[in-house]
């Protein structure tokens, strides 16, 4: 059986359940592997269906499971394969990224050691601002200029990010007259990245007064974002939430669901 994972957006979250359920068979608790690899206990579920077709698994019983010899022989292939992938990562990737970029909080000379931070999804430097982070500039710059860092010692912390998917009723459901304005105006005013699924969702941000900072592209655009610490809310015409949750679901990330339809 040849199944890579890195090759699937999902393969690597089916590996984890697989491993987890390896290490507690034959009895699995969905609801403790969910939370060990922060995804929904659903998610899990529709994950050992897959397992169990693919044959990796066997079912013994409700909730009672067990690896199969070809489970076996699959962890073991791909876990080669994810260790030569962090080996290329390491060796290859990193190793080259010599120069990061970043905004100047201060003005600041060429040499002088500066702090890394974090913040709305981009990358600030600072010369007073302590952080767990550290790097050397290559030119000299003025306070909101682009400069290149160098020379990273340490770790950048990400805020932690979280989205809200709120779910507006479609036009045949009363599109934006049927959404509670109030509760949406609440949900904007938190988040710092705003996105639109349709133009039901377009018009019910409209008349909040906020336009989106993205309308096409919105997948692939929290979930970019949520990897730099950078929160958001969804407003999706309600057909788009299952594809928009299912996405977020094979990435890993968080997130909670709102319905603002009012009736």
């Amino acid at each position: 059986m040849t199944v890579k994972i890195l090759q699937t957006k999902s393969g690597v979250t089916k590996f984890q359940v697989l491993i987890e359920i390896a290490a507690h068979q034959p009895n699995v608790r969905q609801k403790e592997i969910a939370a060990k690899i922060g995804i929904t206990p659903q998610a899990v579920s529709e994950y050992i269906k897959e397992l169990v077709a693919d044959g990796l698994i066997i079912t013994e019983g409700r909730v009672r499971y067990r690896i199969t010899k070809e489970g076996i022989e699959w962890v073991l292939e791909n876990a080669g394969e994810l260790k030569r992938y962090a080996c290329f990562v390491m060796e290859d990737i990193i190793s080259h990224v010599s120069t990061w970029t970043a905004i100047a909080r201060e003005d600041m000379n060429a040499g002088q050691q500066v702090y890394l931070k974090m913040e709305n999804g981009l990358l600030y430097v600072s010369l007073t601002e302590e952080t767990g982070a550290t790097g050397m500039l290559i030119s000299d710059a003025i306070a909101g200029e682009d400069v290149g860092v160098t020379d990273l010692r340490g770790l950048i912390d990400l805020e932690t990010s979280s989205i809200t998917v709120s779910k507006v009723p479609r036009i045949e459901r009363g599109g934006s007259k049927n959404v509670d304005l109030e509760r949406l105006r609440i949900l904007a005013n938190s988040k710092p990245h705003i996105a639109a699924i349709g133009v039901e969702a377009l018009i019910a941000l409209r008349k909040i007064n906020v336009t989106p900072d993205v309308m096409f592209g919105t997948n692939e655009s929290v979930i970019e974002a949520a990897y730099h610490g950078l929160s958001s809310l969804v407003v999706s015409v309600d057909e788009q939430v299952s594809p928009l949750l299912s996405r977020l679901e094979n990435e890993n990330i968080e997130y909670e669901l709102v319905d603002l339809t009012l009736t």
